[in-house]
């Protein structure tokens, strides 16, 4: 079955750091694939004979047409042709009988579009190139013919040839052409299918269509509103199939996942898309366990072969241990630097922040250790620091060198090393040259702070040549046991759903749910992969009475949004789960990406607007009128806050 190309480039763990010939030779090597599969027909229905990436030595003799751009041209005699499959070198025929063909292959402008026809030769000896996988072989042309010329290009189509973002998305369409994103797409192509093969055919699960055109949610992210010739109705676009797929549960489909297109308008955000693309997946009669099985199995099934096979079980962690050593619910467990509480060594302190700090409820004292950082940090960095943590967190950061001789240290510093400096090296596990940053405040907030400088602190050490993340380490954790609920930011003393209202309540916290709703955990479950969420999941609530209770009173959100979901629920809904997969966020980390828009086709730009095409666009007034709509122009000085 030809579900995907299973040696995809083989030995590429970082494609970007490789050569342009390397990819293309793993390409090639990939359609030898195990005798258990067919070899894909790269030529059927077409008008080439073979693609310009697979001819070899076997090929000498044989009469070929090929299809592909004009990359290289060099004094006339040959030229290098591309395709998505790989290189080849065709001789431009000298001879006068040949004129017409040398005119179009030397005439014709770099990339333009042509077709050959020739004998597969061996190139003369000494000029064979071990560097291309066609390298020992070359086109001796006989006829060619010019399918489309090409006008002068933006930009050279060659990966190391720098870009700006704005401007490859502006061309997106040549942007395509190059090595890097034919890798990255034709991957995620490869990955997806293996999926399907998982999903579908050995585990039984229905691939489902959901519609895109619904109404309005309560909770979550915002929506994308749409409207209808109806006056004053509007659909919205689904921020996922969430209500659709249980609906399906309920309809007794047992097992579903799709390929789902999602939608949320959350603005100007870095590394965020307003459409994206996930692996959404519910079943019914399942537990937590099974589902994360599943999704291992999935996972590890799908792994592009040329990385380091997927280990299962992931293992797992519960929100508040995750917070507690990482100061976030997706921490990157590639590297230590872990939060410690040191508040014991504390209680008696004469340091009168540090008093304060634990005279109030749930005050602690943190530190995290970096390693070598006397070493590689400078006074600047940690200035930065210090004004981050007090514009961002209001929180004040105290950076202690263990050595004695170091000046940079306050007087406060010096204070605690000589009242707790041997405590704090057998609780921290420091070395001489390691620099500890201490916090004190409400546990949240100092573990959140901590979190942060962790990593940035992690970038300033790998930017001066200090390897703590392995680009090659793929590092997954189940992150369990999410409070169902968080207090409004707004009013704390309001409550919202921490993921979506669907999410069932903890077993163990149930009794908990009608006095003290806030200490209820949840029955969710998130997957990080190298401290980056990828996918998020819960068991659902499939009881109507339940549901209706969270929405109603605890949410205070109106339940008539929701009536036929919980009609829905009265009729004989199963117990069921599930999750989703964030596929441009996994394809984004799997080939080292700079940003999810290298692994998406047709990306928008981080203000969230089509560069190619120029969407969002206007609309004329008489276009409107059937959508009984108008637009009311903001004034100048909302436009600056918009902008």
């Amino acid at each position: 079955m030809f579900c995907s190309l299973s040696r995809l480039y083989r030995g590429l763990s970082r494609p970007t750091r490789r050569t342009t010939q390397l990819i293309w030779s793993s390409f090639s090597r990939s359609l030898v694939l195990s005798s258990q599969r067919r070899i894909p027909e790269l030529s059927s229905f077409v008008a080439r004979t073979n693609t310009c990436g697979e001819l070899r030595s076997s090929h000498l003799g044989q009469e070929v047409t090929l299809c592909g751009w004009i990359q290289y041209r060099r004094q006339n005699i040959f030229l290098v042709l591309r395709d998505f499959h790989g290189l080849v070198q065709v001789i431009i025929p000298q001879d006068e009988s040949a004129a017409s063909v040398k005119k179009i292959l030397c005439e014709a402008p770099m990339e333009s579009v042509v077709q050959v026809s020739g004998t597969v030769i061996s190139r003369p000896p000494g000029q064979e190139n071990p560097k291309m996988p066609t390298g020992e072989i070359e086109i001796k042309v006989k006829t060619a013919k010019l399918l489309n010329s090409c006008k002068k290009l933006p930009f050279e189509i060659k990966d190391f040839v720098k870009k700006t973002e704005a401007l490859r998305l502006r061309y997106r369409y040549l942007d395509l052409r190059g090595v890097q994103m034919q890798y990255n797409l034709r991957l995620r192509s490869q990955m997806v299918m293996k999926m399907r093969e998982y999903l579908c055919n050995l585990h039984g699960f229905v691939d489902i269509e959901t519609p895109t055109l619904f109404k309005r949610t309560p909770g979550g992210a915002k929506e994308f509103v749409i409207p209808s010739r109806e006056p004053g109705k509007f659909y919205s676009l689904p921020q996922s199939p969430q209500q659709f797929k249980q609906l399906l549960m309920v309809g007794g489909l047992d097992r579903y996942f799709q390929v789902a297109r999602c939608y949320r308008d959350e603005g100007s955000r870095p590394d965020r898309q307003p459409e994206f693309t996930q692996i959404d997946i519910e079943m019914s009669f399942v537990e937590q366990t099974g589902i994360q099985s599943l999704i291992e199995g999935l996972l590890q099934y799908s792994w592009p072969s040329d990385r380091d096979p997927v280990v299962v079980p992931f293992p797992s962690m519960t929100f508040a241990e995750a917070l507690a050593s990482y100061g976030t619910d997706k921490p990157d467990t590639r590297f230590g630097m872990k939060i410690v509480d040191i508040s014991d060594m504390f209680r008696n302190t004469e340091v009168g922040f540090l008093q304060d700090a634990l005279s109030k409820p749930q005050g602690t004292i943190k530190a995290i250790c970096i390693p070598e950082g006397e070493k590689y940090l400078k006074r600047k960095d940690i200035e930065s620091i210090r004004k981050f943590a007090a514009d961002h967190f209001n929180q004040e950061v105290l950076p202690i060198f263990l050595k004695t001789n170091n000046n940079w240290n306050s007087p406060v510093a010096k204070f605690i090393m000589e009242e707790q400096g041997l405590g704090l090296i057998r609780l921290l596990e420091t070395q001489e040259e390691d620099v500890v940053l201490l916090t004190a405040g409400e546990h949240k907030k100092a573990c959140s702070l901590l979190g942060k400088l962790r990593l940035e602190c992690a970038d300033l050490l790998e930017a001066r040549g200090v390897v703590l993340r392995d680009p090659a380490l793929f590092s997954f954790l189940w992150v369990v046991d999410f409070p169902l609920f968080f207090p409004k930011e707004e009013n704390p003393e309001e409550l919202e759903t921490a993921h979506h209202p669907f999410t069932a309540p903890h077993p163990s916290d149930i009794h908990h749910l009608y006095t003290e709703p806030q200490k209820v955990r949840s029955q969710h479950y998130d997957l990080v992969l190298n401290g980056s969420e990828i996918g998020g999941g819960s068991i659902r609530i499939h009881d109507a009475e339940l549901q209706h209770y969270i929405l109603a009173t605890v949410l205070k959100e109106d339940v008539k949004l929701l009536s036929h979901l919980l009609q829905a629920l009265d009729y004989g809904a199963p117990p069921h789960g599930g999750i989703a997969i964030g596929l441009d966020r996994l394809m984004c980390l799997v080939t080292g990406a700079p940003s999810i828009r290298d692994v998406i086709a047709f990306p928008k730009s981080f203000q969230g607007h089509d560069l190619m095409s120029n969407a969002p666009d206007s609309i004329p007034p008489e276009e409107l009128k059937p959508y009984h709509i108008q637009v009311s122009w903001p004034t100048d000085s909302e436009t600056k806050r918009v902008h």
